[in-house]
């Protein structure tokens, strides 16, 4: 019975503890936090996720005579940046939204049952006392809107998840209209009531455009483009930024949209906002990627030649086809990008395509070969309109990466001079020896453009090239003046000035029938001008710096050329002792006479008489088995 009863005691024990531990979790809560059990997902919330339920940013908390607003643009923005979305990461923003959900429910004592059984609660104007209730609501269009975009990345690999994509999109919308309705009352100020029904529109929108329906989808984001419009023009800059954001997102859906439904001149302004952003990301990238291929693929079909250097070669490569129509609209996107970035990801995007066109050419061109090895021309000068195509190719893909890397080092310059006028320490300042790297690399594309295969013979493009590369010779080496500046080497600057001169001198006086050519090449005549100014305030450094060194010394630092090993008992300021030509002592030391070691002779040996052993020879000899045997035992005497 003893050991009965002690067994059954735990498991009282323990019914009351979880007795007491549900009575707790269905006490009302009226603090601003979500506790131990505040976080999904396995992990607790933190203080920050805490605070937030508390007052959303930009809320106005009021009571039943006061009017309720939320700032639903800037919370689901500043929520999406903060938790996922500035990376793509869709699921880890759903986890976000479902533990403030959950501590939002706690917060407010709106909880939808207990762990046993569930309990429907609707959030209705009676009890809507508190902006946080909107914000519960909100968070819940946002699971759902989230949960729909990743389902998204993931139906390009499984279609069937498409389905349940575009079910999670309807139940965004569906939260989006009980907002929206709950916005309709009284106590919800005007501005909330209109990002309301710019946020429900916006939803509607997406939902539609997945399902294809053109004309509805475009309805509700002109809608939702011009709510956001209005609510721009009624504040300040500062606080229209976002709306201005929003509708940029929206602008090439509705374009999209457009040209779906018939509008042709839309795919036009789609492909130039597509360029001028460097790619677009979200619902349309995809769409419109497909899109944009399509119309290039319509337009290279009635494609079948394009004419360089007054020879016309056909074209029978698709890939190759595509890629010579975009090229006009890439190089046009790149002139007109204004950041630095967005030219950089435009070059890198106009090189990854010329680079598979070429690949493509390459393919066909082995075939080829193979048969003019096999059947040669009679005129073996010319090569074959393959291997022109593929020297077009080329010649585009160097003139590419010649055009930016000089647009990199436009901006390196443009930095420097910066540098130099504001002299900011601490951080890693660009440096002449940057802009070298980069003439080097143009230097190196430019000697290969001669020797593509078709413009061996041809005079003018060689001479063209040639002035180029003195243009560019003449910019590095004024830079390598610029770094021996830095070091204070000044007889090596004005040397490296003076080629620099030579240089420009020798293009001006050869660009007389290649200007047009050398337009878009950096001005000569302008490099010289900075050439004479560096010129003078190098020769004015120079003497300068010649004056300091030839100032009468003082005693103490007078030197005499002895070493510090002899003139311990002097001292002098020797400036050389720190540095790495130190004088301290004579090494390798020379050689000092030493006295020799004396030699030994030993002459007394010839002279001494040793005694005989001629008993003990004999006695050995004498001894046989019985002396072995006895020495083995030791009884030999």
């Amino acid at each position: 019975m003893a050991s009965t009863r002690s067994s059954t005691l735990p498991a009282h024990d323990a019914a009351r503890r979880r007795q007491r531990c549900k009575m707790a979790a269905e006490r009302p809560v009226t603090g601003g936090g979500g506790g131990r059990r505040g976080g999904g997902g396995g992990g607790g919330a933190g203080p920050e996720e805490n605070k937030e339920n508390e007052k959303p940013a930009g809320a106005k908390a009021g009571s039943f005579g006061d009017s309720l607003g939320l700032e639903i643009l800037q919370i689901i923005k500043e929520s999406q940046q903060q938790h996922g979305l500035r990376h793509g990461d869709f699921q880890r923003y759903r986890g976000y939204c479902s533990r403030r959900l959950r501590r939002l429910r706690k917060t407010l004592s709106f909880k939808m049952g207990n762990r046993h059984k569930f309990t429907g609660k609707k959030v209705t104007e009676e009890i809507l006392s508190d902006n946080r209730y909107l914000l519960l609501i909100l968070m819940d269009a946002e699971r759902a809107w989230s949960y729909a975009m990743q389902l998204k990345q993931e139906a390009n690999t499984e279609p069937r998840k498409r389905f349940h994509l575009l079910s999670r999109l309807r139940k965004a919308v569906k939260h989006a209209e009980e907002l929206e309705r709950l916005c309709e009352s009284n106590r919800v100020d005007a501005k909330t009531k209109l990002e309301a029904q710019a946020y429900m529109a916006y939803l509607t929108g997406m939902l539609r455009f997945e399902h294809q329906e053109w004309k509805a989808a475009m309805e509700a984001f002109n809608k939702c483009k011009t709510i956001y419009e209005k609510l721009a023009s009624a504040f300040t800059e500062e606080q229209a930024v976002l709306y201005n954001q929003r509708v940029e997102e929206i602008s090439p859906n509705i374009r999209y949209c457009a040209y779906n439904i018939g509008d042709q001149s839309a795919i036009s302004e789609l492909m130039q906002m597509r360029l001028r952003s460097g790619g677009t990301e979200g619902l349309l990238a995809e769409k419109l990627e497909s899109l944009i291929t399509q119309t290039r693929a319509k337009q290279a079909a009635t494609m079948s030649e394009v004419e360089w250097r007054g020879r016309t070669v056909p074209v029978k490569i698709d890939k190759v086809r595509i890629f010579l129509l975009g090229l006009a609209d890439n190089e046009a996107a790149i002139a007109q990008a204004e950041g630095e970035e967005t030219k950089e990801r435009l070059f890198e995007s106009l090189l990854s395509e010329c680079r598979d066109a070429i690949q493509a050419v390459r393919e066909e061109l082995k075939p080829d070969q193979k048969q003019r090895e096999h059947s040669l021309e009679v005129d073996s000068g010319k090569v074959s309109n393959i291997q022109y195509l593929h020297s077009y190719l080329t010649y585009i893909k160097l003139s590419t990466a010649v055009k930016r890397n000089e647009s990199m080092a436009k901006a390196l310059q443009k930095t420097l001079l910066q540098e130099q006028q504001s002299e900011d320490d601490g951080k890693r300042t660009a440096r002449p020896q940057d802009l070298i790297r980069l003439y080097d690399i143009i230097l190196q594309n430019l000697v290969e453009l001669p020797q593509l295969p078709g413009l061996e013979e041809d005079k003018n493009f060689q001479k063209e090239i040639g002035l180029k590369t003195l243009v560019y010779k003449a910019y590095r080496c004024f830079f390598i003046a610029q770094s021996y500046v830095l070091v204070k080497k000044w007889s090596e600057a004005l040397v490296l000035y003076d080629r620099v001169l030579k240089y420009a001198s020798e293009v001006q006086a050869q660009a007389g029938a290649y200007k047009n050519s050398l337009k878009e090449l950096p001005d000569v005549q302008e490099l010289i001008t900075q050439v004479n100014a560096e010129k003078y305030s190098l020769q004015a450094a120079a003497i300068l710096d010649a004056n300091d060194a030839h100032e009468v010394e003082s005693p103490s630092q007078v030197k005499d050329g002895k070493l510090l090993s002899e003139r311990f008992e002097t001292f002098c300021l020797d400036p050389s002792l720190v540095s790495k030509q130190a004088s301290l002592v004579h090494f390798p030391p020379g050689f000092q006479p030493i006295p020799c070691k004396p030699l030994f002779f030993d002459l007394a040996l010839n002279h001494v008489a040793f005694p005989p052993l001629e008993d003990k020879v004999e006695q050995k000899a004498k001894s046989g088995l019985t002396g072995y045997i006895k020495g083995i035992f030791g009884f030999r005497s």
